[in-house]
């Protein structure tokens, strides 16, 4: 359940991924983007995978450490590859708080910021979801996970839940509508 639970997360952020990215398409044809949009993501990322999937993730990742050591050094250094994401993030805020505020920046430092940081987030996630999920499931043990779920807070996803912040609603919205579009597209 657990695994499920954040395998899911991953699926919403890949989703969270396609959105800047295809709002930097439209940065990089030299029109506006949907700066707003923009910012929900980046606050998206600070706050739910910053503050509570990587927080589980790493709980997970501690008992994996002690069950089987060999699968754990094989996965490596999750804090670390958390850490470089979150800064990755920040170059992207700094970015788009730049372009706001018209400071020069070159269209190519915003494109390669961004880019590195979806390309970033898209590696991370496919090498938790190959590695880490699949040798935590085999190694972990029924006690392990009832202490995991005991020591995780149970958040709503602000974004991809009924309860979801105002703060998200544009960002909602905007998901929804590309979930239709990439809909029609396969229709």
């Amino acid at each position: 359940m657990i695994i499920e639970r954040l395998s899911q997360e991953h699926r919403n952020i890949e989703k969270l991924l396609a959105i800047l990215e295809r709002e930097l398409q439209v940065f990089d044809r030299g029109d506006r983007p949907d700066y707003k949009v923009i910012g929900a993501v980046i606050s998206y990322f600070e706050l739910y995978p910053e503050v509570y999937h990587h927080p589980q993730e790493d709980l997970v990742f501690a008992k994996l450490k002690i069950r089987d050591p060999g699968a754990a050094a094989k996965v490596g250094d999750l804090a670390c590859e958390h850490q470089r994401g979150a800064e990755r993030l920040r170059r992207v805020a700094h970015a788009v708080d730049s372009v706001l505020a018209d400071r020069e920046l070159l269209r190519q430092e915003v494109h390669a910021t961004v880019r590195d940081f979806t390309e970033y987030e898209r590696r991370h996630i496919m090498m938790e979801d190959r590695d880490f999920f699949p040798a935590a499931l085999k190694a972990l043990e029924p006690q392990d996970w009832t202490e995991i779920a005991s020591a995780m807070t149970n958040p709503e996803d602000p974004l991809f839940s009924e309860a979801a912040e105002e703060t998200f609603d544009a960002l909602r919205e905007r998901v929804l509508q590309l979930e239709q579009e990439a809909e029609a597209e396969r229709h």
